[in-house]
């Protein structure tokens, strides 16, 4: 089973429920056979693009077309779309076999060719002998599969994935990331994927679009965009929520930045910066014991809270700066006087013509 993607356009594109403009001018591309995961804060306009995208809303203005074909105008169902829903939205007086036909069925295909394409689904999915169950007696990871099956037996050049996965628990979520990122490379086809969890953007798209109050913040590679944040808000919703307010001056080769009245630190220059401005650092990126001679900006502080969610401890640290959260491997207690290192390639520099941005 190999369906071919498609490309999908939008141009201009601006979206309105009454008076509040949601979406104000969207301009993307969306290669044939990419993965692109839509991500940003609650109320960004992902889920309305998604919706624009399917047809199942109507864009004020701007494009939307697939493999150059302007597809605007069209119905949901004459886009070469399908879509797979937070909610499943299987029926539940349906086997798990007539749920993925149902499509098919409303296309006219007949009964014959109907039950090939459903046991190739089930194979896909790894839900052989399951065909006469209902989906009642199904577990929450196999009803997403049928859910997913539904969309795939009509064989859509571009899939819609509306937040499918966040009504799984955490273990199957983990596991059923990796399934739809393994059957998207498979099938080829296209995929546009709107979730609000950050990791699970990361591990499975080609492209990461972030939309912050209707527009984008930034598009890119998952990795390109995590090293390399265009803005505060970019930064801070990509975890970098501690930030510094500090003043920065270039210095031929190198940056000078200096944290209140303290000495300056020279760094390495990245890009050149005069006056206030504001560091991003994530919290794993600092470390309360670094070798001698690493590049970074240093500070003392002392730990005010500790945690250990797992893996590493979490820690509170109170500086002449400012509070901001740490976490490393080692062991430490509420009192310790620390010295935090940020190294220089884990400091995204602003200048600071806002306050600080925090998510």
């Amino acid at each position: 089973m190999a369906i071919r993607g498609a490309a999908v356009g939008v141009e201009a594109l601006q979206v309105s429920y009454g008076r509040t403009r949601v979406l104000k001018g969207i301009d993307l591309q969306i290669g044939a056979g990419k993965f692109v995961a839509l991500i940003g804060s609650s109320g960004c306009g992902k889920t309305t693009l998604l919706r624009a995208i399917s047809g199942f809303i109507s864009p004020d203005s701007g494009t939307i077309t697939v493999d150059g074909r302007d597809v605007t105008p069209l119905p949901p169902e004459s886009r070469g779309m399908a879509m797979v829903f937070q909610s499943y939205a299987l029926w539940p007086h349906m086997t798990v076999a007539e749920n993925i036909g149902y499509g098919l069925k409303l296309r006219g295909v007949n009964r014959a060719d109907r039950d090939r394409k459903i046991t190739d689904v089930l194979d896909l999915l790894r839900l052989q002998g399951y065909g006469d169950r209902k989906v009642t007696a199904l577990s929450g990871g196999q009803r997403q599969r049928v859910a997913l099956g539904r969309a795939l037996a009509v064989d859509p050049p571009v899939l819609l994935l509306d937040e499918p996965l966040s009504n799984l628990d955490a273990k199957i979520r983990l596991a059923m990331r990796h399934e739809l990122k393994s059957l998207h490379e498979r099938l080829g086809l296209t995929a546009i994927h709107v979730t609000h969890d950050q990791e699970e953007a990361m591990t499975m798209a080609d492209e990461i679009v972030i939309l912050d109050a209707g527009e984008i913040a930034q598009k890119g590679a998952p990795e390109a965009i995590y090293r390399a944040p265009n803005s505060p808000f970019v930064a801070a919703f990509l975890g970098a929520d501690n930030v510094l307010d500090a003043m920065a001056e270039t210095a031929g080769s190198d940056m000078a930045i200096r944290i209140g009245e303290g000495p300056a630190t020279s760094l390495p220059l990245r890009q050149k910066l005069e006056g206030r401005c504001h560091i991003h650092f994530r919290s794993h990126a600092v470390q309360l014991a670094a070798p001698p001679g690493m590049p970074g900006l240093r500070l003392r502080g002392t730990i005010t809270q500790a945690s250990y969610p797992g893996g590493t401890y979490r820690y509170e640290v109170e500086t002449p700066a400012g509070r901001f959260f740490v976490d490393d491997t080692r062991r430490a207690s509420p009192g310790d006087c620390v010295e935090l290192t940020i190294p220089t390639e884990e400091m995204h520099i602003f200048p600071a013509t806002t306050a600080p941005v925090r998510t």
